[in-house]
């Protein structure tokens, strides 16, 4: 007779076929193919996110991390403490240079996260009529220099990976009226198309709770501009708005998108949005004062849809010039990084 790990295996004879044993066998090994089968299928599962937040580049010469060596050389060793707070965080790097001048720039980020081992974190922020002439005004000088620009950016990935948030408030702004034009939605599909083909993940940008209040005409705008071929769509970048109410609404916006997923910006959301519509005679979205560092980047938001917080507005920079004094929008200001810090 044989012995299997321990098991008797009983095979016919002359008397007989002793098959009770044998047909126990057999059901044992039709249970671990099922098993296996199973655990083979689990493997190889869609993943509920698409991004490791772990696995983003951190920039060691980062604008906070170079104003914490700046105020440790000057004694003011409190205050460093405070911006390297902010200085340890991945954070996006900005795309906003003419069409031409962009390739270096993502390259020698993606250089150097990689020689980190980490993964590069970018916000494609050049369309056209950009933030409607606003604080953040400018852009690309036409569709097909928008075109240009984005495979100019594709390029420079040199095949990925990479996370994109794609075009902050361009979908809200088009369906408000002052982005319009006749084919920012084809722009915007093409870009996803592009980008992803060069190995990014990209969140098409989709506003916040307070910018267009009906989530079914925010859906509609996202799935005209190919939020389909996307990992998904991103809010509150840049502004204020509390994690669950920014959440909350974006529950409602995948709900009419039938389960897209989605990304928040929680840099300065600490205490949540201003009341009002100014404050100190300058917009309330607009470098308001009294505000605080909100969530660290993480995947664990315990929120299925949520794929990650992120820090998607570069802490301690300018929103624009809304004030007497206040410096221009993406100008490094450490003292408003400060009061964000808790200085």
């Amino acid at each position: 007779m044989w012995r299997l790990r321990g098991r008797r295996v009983l095979w016919p004879s002359r008397k007989g076929l002793r098959a009770e044993p044998a047909a126990r066998l057999l059901g044992v090994s039709r249970l671990l193919v099922v098993v296996l089968a199973l655990v083979l299928l689990a493997g190889c599962a869609t993943p509920t996110s698409v991004l490791s937040v772990t696995d983003l580049f951190v920039d060691p010469t980062s604008p906070a991390a170079t104003q914490a060596a700046e105020w440790d050389a000057a004694g003011r060793t409190a205050d460093a403490d405070k911006m390297r707070v902010i200085a340890a965080q991945p954070i996006a790097k900005w795309l906003t240079s003419p069409t031409g001048q962009e390739a270096p720039v993502v390259a020698d980020e993606v250089r150097r996260a990689r020689a980190a081992g980490k993964t590069p974190f970018f916000v494609a922020y050049h369309v056209p009529f950009r933030d409607c002439g606003s604080f953040s005004g400018g852009g690309a000088t036409s569709s097909d220099d928008y075109r240009a620009w984005i495979r100019e950016v594709a390029g420079a990935l040199d095949g990925g990976p990479a996370l994109v948030v794609l075009e902050p408030d361009a979908v809200p702004h088009e369906i408000t009226g002052c982005g319009r034009s006749a084919d920012r939605s084809a722009l915007l599909a093409d870009a996803i198309t592009v980008l992803d083909g060069a190995g990014a993940k990209v969140y098409l940008d989709a506003g916040n709770p307070g910018f267009v209040t009906d989530p079914n005409q925010v859906a509609d705008a996202l799935r005209r501009s190919g939020v389909e071929k996307a990992a998904g769509f991103s809010l509150n970048v840049a502004n204020f708005w509390p994690t669950p109410d920014v959440v909350a609404y974006g529950k409602s916006v995948s709900r009419a998108l039938g389960g897209t997923h989605f990304v928040v910006d929680t840099s300065r959301n600490g205490n949540g949005k201003p009341a009002g519509e100014t404050v100190d005679g300058g917009p309330s979205f607009c470098n308001p004062p009294g505000r605080k560092l909100g969530q660290a980047p993480t995947q664990s938001t315990g929120e299925p849809l949520v794929d990650a917080y992120l820090w998607v507005k570069r802490v301690g920079e300018s929103d624009g010039s809304c004030r007497p004094g206040e410096p221009a929008a993406g100008q490094w200001w450490p003292e408003y990084a400060l009061a964000l810090a808790g200085g």
